[in-house]
């Protein structure tokens, strides 16, 4: 009670006080990208419940020929990899977590067609609520590989306390000043988790 306490005031204060560099962030989205500003994406949750993740939206909806959406790398604009950089795209997860949906530290909510990639221990990190910042992410973020992070976020289901959740948010804001961590080496965006996976599961 006390952890969701500390969510919904951090994230109302942080709305609030963030207010101006949303609406600004939102207008250069809508300049430079178009509509929607907001990007949507449904996440696994609490229990592995799935709930709609909001961002700022980064890419475009480039396609070929054959109407299949462009790579990754061929639809991230710019302007959003500055806001990834910067850490500025998540922002809007604040609302998330006023919803009760995420909360300021946990495992980073991963797409719900991810669900059957799970090792069984793994399906441990769907214990807690997921967070904006977590332990994987100030000790690697996308740089680390999937079995290490996957354990890292099964650590910290197993050794959370409200001080270790204060050491994460410290080590955010070092995290993103420094940029430290954004990209994998070679990719543009997070890594596909075991997508060998994919072709034998009921994936969306």
């Amino acid at each position: 009670m006390l952890k969701r306490a500390m969510d919904v005031i951090g994230a109302v204060a942080g709305l609030l006080v963030l207010s101006p560099v949303l609406a600004v962030v939102a207008l250069l989205v809508r300049w430079r990208l178009g509509r929607p500003v907001l990007f949507r994406q449904e996440r696994l949750g609490l229990h592995e419940q799935p709930f709609q993740l909001i961002k700022f939206r980064t890419m475009i909806d480039a396609r070929g020929p054959d109407g299949t959406l462009l790579p990754d790398a061929d639809r991230l604009t710019p302007l959003g990899r500055r806001l990834r950089a910067s850490s500025l795209d998540e922002l809007p997860e604040l609302w998330n977590i006023v919803r009760g949906e995420m909360s300021l530290v946990g495992p980073r909510p991963l797409p719900t067609g991810y669900r059957h990639r799970y090792r069984p221990p793994e399906r441990a990190r769907h214990q807690v609520r997921p967070g904006v910042t977590g332990w994987a992410q100030v000790r690697g973020r996308n740089t680390v590989d999937w079995d290490e992070r996957l354990a890292m976020d099964v650590w910290y289901v197993r050794n959370r306390t409200l001080w270790l959740d204060l050491r994460i948010l410290l080590r955010t804001v070092v995290a993103v000043l420094t940029r430290r961590g954004i990209m994998a080496e070679g990719e543009a965006t997070m890594r596909v988790l075991r997508p060998e996976v994919a072709e034998s599961a009921d994936d969306p």
